[in-house]
């Protein structure tokens, strides 16, 4: 089955999507939501695309390896803006999206 092949990555697009979430929700209660912002629109993106990569890896879909492409630049580029914020939520969301980009290269590499 095609979820055994990709559980790793799967699971970390969960976890990110995850993280990303609560990054975002958390984000929107810092005192200065407005520099947030760029912060908070990466977290909602990064989420969206997690989950949907691993939905297109658990059907087994032709277009899982180039949507794995694109989900580890994006999660790539969340990781970099959560790690400019000091934040616990930030760093944690910071950390799951590297892993995530991480499995995700390693997943669109296998094609």
């Amino acid at each position: 089955m095609p979820q055994d092949r990709f559980r790793a990555c799967i699971e970390a697009c969960y976890a990110c999507a995850a993280a990303c979430d609560h990054c975002s929700s958390a984000c929107l209660q810092e005192d200065d939501v407005k520099m947030m912002a760029r912060c908070i629109a990466l977290d909602m993106d990064c989420a969206q695309l997690c989950r949907t990569a691993a939905a297109f890896m658990a059907r087994g879909s032709d277009s899982a390896h180039d949507l794995c492409r694109l989900c580890a630049d994006v999660c790539a580029a969340c990781a970099d803006e959560c790690g400019k914020h000091d934040m616990d939520h930030c760093q944690a969301c910071a950390a799951a999206c590297r892993r995530c980009a991480e499995e995700c290269r390693r997943m669109a590499g296998a094609a």
